[in-house]
């Protein structure tokens, strides 16, 4: 069989097992793409998250993750969902980012690559796929296989599919057709055009100029990868989010335009508007066994509750005091500390009462959030 011809099986097969959208590009990334990320590490733009700062030589070349790696099948699965509707019973306020309405994507996309992966070894093609795991720069890479651009927001947009789009990467041996040369960073055309919404969305102004994210700034980031207290500035930005962010990826046109286009994936209820009480009642153990396979399970249960609480602080609504009482008493720093800060935004006598408990806490963080909430909650 021909290069051609495992390329075409190859493509036609991904299309099959569950992947909306698939495209070949040669497996190269370009010098404007490596040290545009070099670039944005050196100014600190990736807040906490370290580990990106290694296998940068990887990303760079991408025969260090299958050595004869010549050509890379790009592939993207929509999770543009139809809102499933809110289950009965429990405290469901605060919004799901759409990718975790399922269980955890890497679950499920992982043995479709692993049918692709068989299929390649017998045709003789050797391969390695990665689902947002690996060191690999795939927006780039679906720029170049024609799936869509780098929007903005930092997302690659599809002019079918919008910006709710999860990529994964099959990387070859198989030869590629020729590109262009090789400091193109990408060969979509960009059709963002002059439209700044997903800039205007954002609510703590995380997108900056040439299409780069303060990730320090992102609410996806404050609320699933940052660790501790959330900057107490950024709260009332984060707003109602209690998981990830979708501001600036709804408001694109491509995405209004695209609709709810999800196929393969089927969004749950409880994972689209989850009970908060379980964040604040169950055990670490039996938060990671319930949500093992769940987003949920990146930023663990002190982080679900800290989440909920910012979520409840931004609502001010009275009659989710009990919830912030057993936030008060949580044995995670940062849900006590978010509880404070809370109980200081609802405001009123029982909020009060409870501020009161809160700052006679030894631990100086949470007393001093306490004391402050106290004061504005007095004002």
């Amino acid at each position: 069989m021909n290069a051609q011809q495992a390329r075409n099986d190859l493509e036609a097969l991904a299309l099959e097992v569950g992947f909306d959208v698939a495209g070949w590009a040669e497996a190269r990334v370009s010098a404007h793409s490596v040290q545009e990320y070099r670039g944005w590490l050196e100014r600190g733009l990736h807040a906490g998250m370290d580990y990106l700062e290694r296998g940068l030589a990887r990303r760079a070349d991408l025969s260090s993750s299958l050595e004869g790696a010549r050509s890379v099948l790009v592939l993207g699965v929509s999770h543009a969902f139809e809102d499933p509707g809110i289950p009965a019973g429990g405290v469901r306020v605060g919004r799901v980012a759409r990718y975790a309405w399922t269980p955890d994507y890497h679950h499920q996309l992982a043995p479709l690559l692993a049918r692709l992966e068989a299929a390649a070894a017998r045709l003789g093609v050797r391969t390695r796929g990665y689902v947002d795991h690996g060191p690999i720069l795939e927006r780039e890479l679906a720029g170049r296989a024609f799936l869509g651009w780098r929007g903005k927001s930092g997302m690659l947009v599809s002019t079918r599919l919008g910006a709710f789009l999860t990529l994964a990467v099959l990387l070859t041996d198989l030869p590629a057709e020729p590109e262009a040369p090789a400091e193109l960073p990408m060969l979509h055309p960009d059709r963002c055009g002059r439209c700044t919404a997903c800039v205007r969305a954002c609510p703590t102004h995380a997108i900056l100029e040439g299409r780069v994210i303060d990730a320090g700034r992102c609410v996806s980031y404050l609320t699933i990868e940052h660790r501790g207290p959330v900057p107490a500035e950024l709260r009332p930005g984060v707003g109602t989010w209690l998981f990830g962010c979708d501001g600036c990826t709804e408001v694109c046109p491509w995405s209004v335009k695209a609709g709810p286009v999800a196929r393969h994936l089927q969004p749950s209820p409880h994972l689209a508007h989850p009970d908060l009480t379980p964040f604040f009642t169950l055990t670490n153990r039996q938060f990671d066994r319930r949500y093992a396979k769940t987003a949920f399970a990146r930023p663990r249960r002190k982080g679900m509750a800290r989440n909920a609480c910012t979520v409840l602080g931004n609502l001010r609504d009275p009659q989710h005091l009990p919830l912030l009482a057993l936030a008060a008493r949580d044995e995670a720093p940062e849900v006590r500390e978010a509880a404070a800060w809370a109980l200081g935004r609802v405001g009123g006598r029982a909020a009060t009462a409870l501020l009161e408990g809160l700052r006679q806490d030894p631990r100086a963080e949470v007393a001093c959030t306490a004391q402050l909430s106290l004061e504005a909650a007095l004002s």
